[in-house]
């Protein structure tokens, strides 16, 4: 599964061709977490801390996620997307 983006310990990363509705998956130490990208709801479970940092990334980069999900289910490539600062 490509990696798009990590951060503070997080690996966030994208399947090719996968079903709907579009999602990412996150890493965090033995925690993994599906997130759907337009509610932002989960499956899965995460300490909160890292959660909330998940969350915040989701919030500044939707646009470029879903744009990501689209290059996915299309089998191009993935972009990188700037982690957290």
């Amino acid at each position: 599964m490509p990696t798009i983006s990590s951060f503070y310990g997080i690996r966030i990363s994208m399947n090719y061709n996968e079903h709907n509705p579009p999602h990412f998956h996150a890493e965090y130490q033995s925690f993994e977490i599906t997130m759907d990208i337009q509610t932002g709801s989960i499956t899965g479970n995460m300490p909160r801390r890292a959660l909330n940092l998940v969350w915040m990334w989701l919030d500044e980069h939707r646009a470029e996620l879903l744009e990501n999900w689209e290059n996915a289910r299309q089998r191009r490539p993935l972009k990188k997307i700037d982690p957290l600062p």
